[in-house]
């Protein structure tokens, strides 16, 4: 087996409900299904839903006076792989998601010795869920955001689920997880995990 195949892999789920801990959240659901997906491609992951901790708006990688970004910062850094988890609001990302693409813009002013963002080896993808349609709106939005600031990105990087528009039921509330979507977030982890292996077995170039 190509030893490309077996690299461990770390994840970390930055789930972007408005609501924090213990309120119940399918974002945070469909992230957590996504962790377990990756799993069976040799990934470890965790879930950190932002609105727990106090981060506060900005473009710097620390704001200072009590700011949580910096340790969710270091988990990112760690991590192979950055999944964005986001209810759909309005027709748009939820603020958290705009709060944490704006905080990951320091990454644009952050570099390796070769000029590389460190954000550069690393994948991404992204989890949508609401109650309305616009879920591929939302994840070319944050597809574009998570390029801008150095994160690659696999074909079919994204899972979601939308319901009927004007109704309120909730992906949480389903009786069972809808076979599209399972099959979606399947293939996600698999092209994700594949990618990041490659990142991780061949860096980028170094950047003029």
């Amino acid at each position: 087996m190509n030893p490309i195949d077996i690299t461990p892999l770390r994840a970390v789920a930055l789930v972007c409900t408005l609501a924090p801990s213990p309120t119940p959240s399918s974002s945070e659901l469909l992230a957590e299904q996504t962790l377990a997906a990756l799993t069976d491609h040799g990934v470890t992951g965790t879930v950190i839903r932002i609105a727990d901790h106090a981060v506060k708006p900005g473009v710097g990688t620390d704001m200072g006076g009590g700011d949580a970004w910096p340790g969710i910062r270091s988990a990112i850094l760690d991590a192979d792989i950055l999944i964005l988890s986001t209810p759909i609001w309005l027709g748009h990302p939820s603020s958290v998601a705009q709060l944490v693409l704006e905080r990951l813009n320091a990454e644009q002013g952050e570099s390796d010795d070769e000029g590389r963002m460190l954000t550069y080896g690393k994948a991404a993808a992204v989890c949508v869920v609401g109650n309305e349609d616009g879920a591929h709106k939302v994840s070319a939005d944050l597809f574009q955001g998570l390029n801008d600031v150095g994160f690659s990105l696999a074909p079919n990087a994204v899972t979601y689920w939308v319901g009927e528009a004007m109704q309120g039921t909730d992906y949480r509330d389903l009786d069972k997880t809808p076979e599209k979507t399972e099959a979606t977030t399947a293939t996600l982890a698999a092209n994700t995990a594949h990618l990041a292996r490659l990142l991780k077995a061949a860096a980028y170039p170094p950047s003029s």
